[in-house]
C-alpha cells in the first residue's frame, strides 16, 4: 500500500514553495522521521520526514520544481527497503547510469555538456550529486569536443587547456529565499521615503557592567551568556515606548500604532539574512533576550527557524559590527517604519570635560520612513538609546 508524501500546509502569506534537495532517492531505505526532502519558501526551509519505515517508490516533483500547499510530491511504500528495491533495480537496468544522477545534477550536466561517466560521485552507491558536478567544473572539467572535431583533435587541445585552467565561471540560480530578500529590499527603497540619521555611543559603561557581572550572570542563568544585544534590545524597547511612531507601521493610507514591542533581530545564515522576532520585549529580562537570541542563531544555522518565528515584528535591529562594519545604512524591513543598525566597537580619542580620552565608541544608524516619522522624532529616538546605553541604570529605573 502506497502513502502519499505531501508538501506541508503553507501559511496564507506563502503562495508556494520550491523543492530544494531530495535527501532520499527511490528505493533507498528510510526510517521513521528520517529527513526526506527540503522545501524552500519565501521565508524558511521546511523539512518533510518519512512517516514510518519504508522506501520512496516514486518522486513526482524533482529538485527545482514548484509545489503548492499540501501538493503530493512523492509516493512512499511502508515496510522494508526490499519492497521497493526490485522496482528501483528494474528502472536502473533500463536507464543505465542516469539513475545515479540526481535531478539537479542532471540538469547541470546537460546545461554544460558534460560527460556524466567522467564525474566521480559521492552519493549513495556512487550517485552523482549537484555538488559533485559543481566540484568537477570548479576543478577544471575538460570542455566537450564538438561533433565535427574528431577529424582534427590536435588543434582543439590548446583551447581545452585554456578553458579548463583559468577564468572559470559558474552560473547559479537565485534561491527562492535570496530572490525574496532582494525583492523586498528593492521595494523598501522604492516605496518608502527612507532617511538615515547617525549618532555615536560610548560603550564603556555597558562593557564595564558586562565585565563585572558576566560570570555571575552566566552562572545564575544556566549558562546564558551576557552579550551586548540584550542591552540594545532593552534600550530600544524603552525608546519605542516614548516614541510610538517609530514602533508603528503603514498600511495603505492608515498609520497603525502598536501597543506592544516585537523586535526583530537580524540573523545571518548560509541561506541568507533572516529576521526572527522577540515577542513582547517589554516583559523580557536581559537573560530572556540573550537566551532567545542564542536559540535563534542556533536554529538559523541549522535551517530550523519556523515561519512563526519571523512573522510580524514592529521594529528591527541589525548588527553589522560582528563582521567588522564601522558604519552602514540599514534598509527598512517593510511594513516597519524604522530599523536600528549597530556597528563595530572602535577605540577613538574623544574630548571629555576638556580632556582627551580613548573610549570604545560605536556608530549607531537609524533608518526611518519619513512618511511616518519626522526628523525630530528620529533624532530624539536615537539620542534616547544613546543616553540609556551610556547610563544603563536608567533602563532598570525606567527614567
Amino acid at each position: 500500500m502506497s502513502i502519499e508524501i505531501k508538501a506541508p500546509t503553507f501559511p496564507e502569506s506563502v503562495a508556494d514553495g520550491t523543492i530544494a534537495t531530495w535527501h532520499k532517492q527511490p528505493g533507498e531505505a528510510c526510517s521513521a522521521d528520517d529527513l526526506i526532502v527540503d522545501i524552500e519558501t519565501d521565508k524558511v526551509v521546511l523539512e518533510v520526514v518519512a512517516p514510518e519505515d519504508g522506501v520512496i517508490s516514486e518522486i513526482l516533483k524533482g529538485e527545482g520544481g514548484t509545489v503548492l500547499s499540501d501538493e503530493v510530491i512523492a509516493h512512499f511504500t511502508p515496510g522494508a527497503a526490499g519492497a521497493a528495491a526490485p522496482a528501483a533495480a528494474e528502472a536502473a537496468a533500463s536507464a543505465g547510469d542516469a539513475d545515479k544522477v540526481g535531478p539537479a545534477a542532471r540538469k547541470l550536466i546537460e546545461e554544460n555538456g558534460l560527460d556524466a561517466s567522467a564525474i566521480p560521485g559521492s552519493g549513495k552507491n556512487g550517485g552523482i550529486t549537484k555538488e559533485d558536478v559543481q566540484n568537477f567544473m570548479k576543478n577544471g572539467a575538460p570542455a566537450p569536443a564538438p561533433a565535427a572535431a574528431p577529424a582534427a583533435p590536435a588543434p582543439a587541445a590548446p583551447s581545452v587547456n585554456v578553458v579548463a585552467g583559468e577564468r572559470v565561471e559558474k552560473r547559479v540560480p537565485m534561491t527562492r529565499l535570496r530572490a525574496t530578500i532582494a525583492k523586498r529590499l528593492v521595494e523598501a527603497q522604492q516605496s518608502a521615503a527612507m532617511l538615515t540619521t547617525y549618532n555615536e555611543v560610548n560603550m564603556k559603561p555597558v562593557m564595564e557592567l558586562r565585565k563585572q557581572y558576566k560570570d555571575l550572570f552566566e552562572k545564575t542563568h544556566n549558562g546564558t551568556r551576557l552579550g551586548f544585544m540584550s542591552f540594545f534590545v532593552k534600550a530600544a524597547t524603552e525608546a519605542l515606548k516614548k516614541f510610538p511612531a517609530v514602533n508603528a507601521s503603514i498600511d495603505g493610507n492608515d498609520m497603525v500604532y502598536h501597543g506592544y514591542q516585537d523586535i526583530g533581530v537580524a540573523v545571518s545564515t548560509e541561506r541568507g539574512l533572516m529576521v526572527p522576532v522577540l515577542r513582547d520585549t517589554d516583559a523580557m529580562s536581559l537573560a530572556d533576550v540573550e537566551g532567545t537570541i542564542a536559540d535563534f542563531g542556533k536554529r538559523g544555522r541549522e535551517g530550523k527557524l519556523g515561519m512563526d518565528d519571523m512573522q510580524g515584528g514592529t521594529f528591527t535591529i541589525t548588527n553589522g559590527g560582528v563582521f567588522g562594519s564601522l558604519m552602514s545604512t540599514p534598509i527598512l524591513n517593510p511594513p516597519q517604519t524604522a530599523i536600528l543598525g549597530m556597528h563595530k566597537i572602535q577605540e577613538r580619542p574623544m574630548a571629555v570635560n576638556g580632556q582627551v580620552e580613548i573610549l570604545p565608541m560605536m556608530y549607531l544608524a537609524l533608518s526611518y520612513d519619513h512618511r511616518m516619522i519626522d526628523g525630530k522624532e528620529a533624532v530624539q529616538f536615537l539620542v534616547t538609546i544613546k543616553d540609556l546605553l551610556e547610563d544603563p541604570a536608567r533602563m532598570l529605573l525606567e527614567v
